[in-house]
């Protein structure tokens, strides 16, 4: 696990995006694995601008995202899909066709995850973008999750809806459940770039780094993958290192 320590978001983002942009630049037809929340929207907003400014095209590039709100229609201001859609999908080049993201509303949810597991065999990741919650889930898989599990239907922790409520109007209007890839799809992706920043992630991220590989921490596993970078501002790096003095 190799981690990067920037002073702030600003460099953080950049140095996350530098990982992403020599993935497509190497491979034109990258299949990238893309999140949500506001952790990656500084990375977005350069892959916005350089693709504008003609240095990067997404237009062979096909992208997985991690995860959706269960109820949300595509069109909803709070969907995930509607997230990707204004803050990158609509700036890039990338071919509306050749973005997947989960469908919160399908008629049949449980045949709805089959589906995206074998989507995602279809499309191995060259990388995959994370978040880290509070309580240490990465995409929807909160605390308790199977390390093996694949797609599936999951109830949010009180603490995950407690953090999404400044999206909405009120914490009684946060989806209640989810649909999220499952840490078996993310550890098979090649390579993982997970960012964090704030101290109210620190915790999280020093039982990610430091604590013991457990599935009260889902994000711990990913110190059993053979390629992942962590890029934290100085805030969520915080606990990571014993100060002598």
């Amino acid at each position: 696990m190799k981690i990067i320590v920037a002073k702030n978001y600003d460099e953080l983002s950049e140095a996350a995006y530098g990982v992403i942009k020599e993935v497509v630049l190497s491979n034109p037809q990258a299949v990238l694995g893309l999140a949500t929340g506001s952790s990656p929207l500084g990375i977005y907003k350069r892959m916005a601008e350089e693709c504008t400014e003609g240095k990067v095209s997404y237009k062979e590039v096909k992208t997985v995202n991690l995860d959706e709100y269960v109820g949300l229609p595509p069109t909803h201001p709070q969907s995930y899909r509607w997230f990707m859609k204004t803050n990158l999908f609509d700036k890039i080049d990338v071919l509306p066709e050749n973005t997947h993201v989960p469908n919160g509303c399908a008629a049949d949810l449980a045949a709805e995850c089959k589906r995206y597991d074998e989507l995602l065999e279809k499309l191995p990741r060259n990388v995959q973008l994370l978040g880290i919650g509070n309580n240490g889930h990465i995409a929807f898989n909160e605390p308790g999750s199977p390390f093996d599990g694949g797609t599936r239907i999951v109830e949010l922790d009180k603490s995950t809806i407690a953090a999404n409520a400044r999206f909405f109007e009120s914490e009684d209007e946060v989806p209640k459940k989810a649909i999220s890839m499952g840490i078996k799809g993310i550890m098979a992706s090649e390579k993982i770039v997970l960012v964090a920043s704030g101290s109210n992630k620190a915790e999280a991220v020093r039982a990610m780094c430091k604590g013991p590989v457990t599935e009260a921490c889902p994000a711990s596993i990913l110190q059993n993958h053979p390629d992942v970078t962590v890029v934290l501002d100085e805030e969520a790096a915080s606990k990571l290192y014993f100060k002598l003095w």
